[in-house]
């Protein structure tokens, strides 16, 4: 399997990591409302879970280019160098948006953005 195919897999396992990272240690967790338990955490908790609910908004735009990429026949070793640079982008802005670094955490979101955006460039211009 490629490993921008991994990586796909990677970024669909990253919100459960930070919706972890928001839950663990509570016994008051609600299950039975879940969001609405979220949504009265405050500090890092509340950040972890504004990291977990951004990276299912990143999901598939990611999840789409990589494989328009793989449909398009663009040249593997770009489409997994973009996945991966995602990825790492991904993680950086987790810890970044864990530890309460807001214009950083900006920048990294927008490097990763940005290797979506070359994964549908390197679709269109068959790289």
């Amino acid at each position: 399997m490629e490993i921008s195919y991994w990586c796909i897999l990677i970024a669909g396992l990253l919100p459960i990591l930070t919706v972890s990272v928001a839950k663990y240690g509570r016994r008051d967790f609600d299950n039975g409302e879940p969001r609405a338990w979220l949504d009265k955490q405050t500090g890092l908790r509340r950040r972890a879970d504004y990291a977990h609910r951004n990276h299912f908004e990143a999901f598939p735009f990611f999840a789409a280019a990589v494989l328009a990429a793989q449909q398009t026949g663009a040249a593997q070793a770009w489409i997994d160098g973009l996945a991966l640079a995602f990825i790492a982008a991904r993680v950086v802005y987790t810890a970044l948006y864990l530890n309460d670094l807001p214009s950083l955490r900006s920048l990294s979101w927008t490097v990763g953005y940005a290797c979506v955006l070359g994964l549908f460039a390197v679709s269109a211009l068959h790289l």
